[in-house]
């Protein structure tokens, strides 16, 4: 009979380093080699904990409040999110912190496998994925009343994924970051799914087939990891594929190929990119928000965790692929985004769809150069260019769904905005302009050259050259999108009777803005989150 005792004792006992080579703090009380008595550092698991605590309350709560009162469901699904983001504060200062580890673990750090790690890294993108959510969370208050979603599923499906994004960077093992993943994914499906209509369930459809397929060539990769190195411990992985015998190397090799499917599935890296414009312009606008900024950060971070960490033996090999899967996605996105009509419906949407596409592969870059380096410093261009883009993507996606309620979406409907409605416009346009990387958007242009400096210092100046293209090509149609805000409005927008906006949708939108341009304005904030040492 295996006994297992947990309680709440935190030990300050040095472990493992973190991502970014900071000592971490492990939480342990094993009374013998082979013992599986630990104790749990809450503090550490704290922001997914809480999470998935709300989500559970919010299910609880559904069934027991009454019709008219649902709407209370969605401030305290907020309300969750913020706490859990709060709980962010007490691992900001000092080590960083593990939990559910073994000790006496051949080929682990430290002589120990943890499972749980909340360092720097982590930390910085559960910021990303809770905090996007929590955007997600106030630009979908209106949307589940106007579209009429059922409020209680949605909720709880929001906060079961953002569960899994805050828990994917911390995750050390195969096992949690793929459990984590699809945690993510599945409530995703669902939320695609809610719209009543066939865009929806096509786009649900689309989603779910295309994921679960990745899902298993990840699996059947995990599985040839596993056959070599006879550990799912990301650090332990590390150290068996240095010394795995010769006979087991190509099933290694392939299993570290296969594996990374999955992860540039989440990205949506070409080729693996087909189901997004379809599933974003398919879903309700928030949601799309939601899988461009949320999703993609936990799959940037899974892609980050597993190549840097198990798969750094073959650093110089998936630094080449990734290096090539950056180019390729990025071109394809940019150019395909040049192809959105004005006139053409839901093409407002489409066109975000493919700049996400495009930016993918500007994340991808310092992911390539840590390869080529041979050190994870580049990660932390990847860390400062993701909070960029998630903040001003969702500014993006919250003026999408503004448009859309009395005008539509296409990208003739916003012809003529700044007449209409003067702040919302000017917002656009800035968040336009940020992902251009132009000026006044300044944290997008440094969001830019910190990428191009990773790729250039790693020795990779053709890569550099490719992204200045598709910096080139993205600036026309950001550009196109903005001037249409101020030409004169069309006939058939001048007649449109703009309301005023919602609480939830103006908070958004000032949110948004006010961080984006804090951070324009003061540039250094993300070079001290990501630890300072970019430039």
């Amino acid at each position: 009979m295996l006994s297992v005792h947990v309680s709440t004792q935190l030990s300050s006992a040095p472990g493992p380093h973190d991502l970014l080579g900071q000592p971490a703090m492990t939480s342990l009380a094993v009374t013998n080699p082979g013992s599986l008595i630990q104790s749990v550092d809450w503090v550490a698991i704290a922001p997914p904990l809480i999470a998935a605590l709300a989500a559970l309350a919010v299910l609880v709560a559904d069934l027991f409040l009454p019709a008219g009162r649902k709407k209370a469901l969605g401030r305290l699904a907020a309300a969750g999110l913020a706490l859990a983001l709060i709980a962010l504060l007490p691992l900001v200062h000092g080590h960083a912190r593990s939990t559910f580890c073994l000790r006496n673990v051949t080929g682990a750090t430290d002589n120990a496998a943890c499972s749980y790690v909340a360092d720097h890294f982590t930390l910085v993108f559960q910021l990303l994925a809770l905090g996007g959510a929590l955007i997600t969370a106030l630009l979908s208050i209106h949307t589940v009343d106007e579209e009429k979603l059922p409020g209680g599923e949605y909720w709880f499906l929001l906060l079961s994924s953002a569960t899994g994004a805050a828990l994917l960077p911390a995750s050390r093992d195969l096992a949690t970051l793929i459990i984590a993943l699809e945690v993510v994914s599945l409530p995703a499906f669902a939320l695609v799914g809610l719209r009543r209509d066939g865009r929806g369930a096509e786009a649900a459809l689309k989603f779910f087939l295309s994921s679960v397929t990745a899902t298993a060539v990840m699996l059947l990769g995990v599985s040839f990891v596993y056959a070599a190195t006879g550990s799912l411990h990301l650090s332990v992985i590390a150290d068996g594929l240095a010394h795995a015998p010769a006979q087991l190397k190509t099933l290694a090799e392939a299993g570290a190929a296969l594996t990374l499917v999955g992860f540039a599935f989440k990205v949506a890296a070409v080729p693996f990119h087909f189901w997004l414009p379809d599933t974003y312009t398919g879903s309700p606008i928030p949601i799309a928000g939601y899988l461009s900024v949320v999703s993609k950060a936990a799959g940037l971070a899974g892609l980050a965790l597993v190549t840097t960490i198990a798969f750094h033996t073959y650093a110089h090999t998936w630094g080449l692929a990734l290096a090539v899967l950056a180019a390729v996605t990025m071109t394809v996105g940019n150019v395909a985004a040049l192809r959105q009509r004005g006139d053409t419906p839901h093409s407002a949407v489409r066109l975000l769809a493919w700049s996400s596409i495009g930016q993918a592969g500007y994340l991808l870059v310092p992911l390539a150069a840590a390869g080529y380096a041979g050190a994870t410093e580049p990660i932390g261009a990847t860390v400062a260019y993701a909070l960029i883009y998630g903040v001003v993507n969702l500014g993006a996606f919250a003026v999408v769904a503004v448009v859309a309620r009395t005008a539509g979406s296409r990208l003739d409907d916003y012809r003529g905005l700044f007449a209409r409605r003067r702040w919302t416009a000017l917002a656009l346009a800035f968040f336009l302009l940020c992902l251009a990387g132009l000026p006044p958007g300044v944290i997008g242009l440094l969001g830019k050259v910190v990428v191009f400096r990773a790729a250039i210092d790693a020795g990779l100046g053709w890569l550099a050259v490719v992204m200045a293209v598709n910096v080139v090509i993205a600036l026309y149609y950001y550009l196109v999108w903005t001037a249409k805000l101020f030409a004169p409005a069309g006939a058939d927008v001048a007649e449109v009777v703009e309301h005023r906006l919602p609480a939830p949708l103006t908070a958004t939108l000032g949110l948004t803005a006010l961080v984006a341009v804090v951070l324009s304005v003061a540039p250094e904030l993300v070079l001290q989150v990501v630890g300072g040492s970019l430039f």
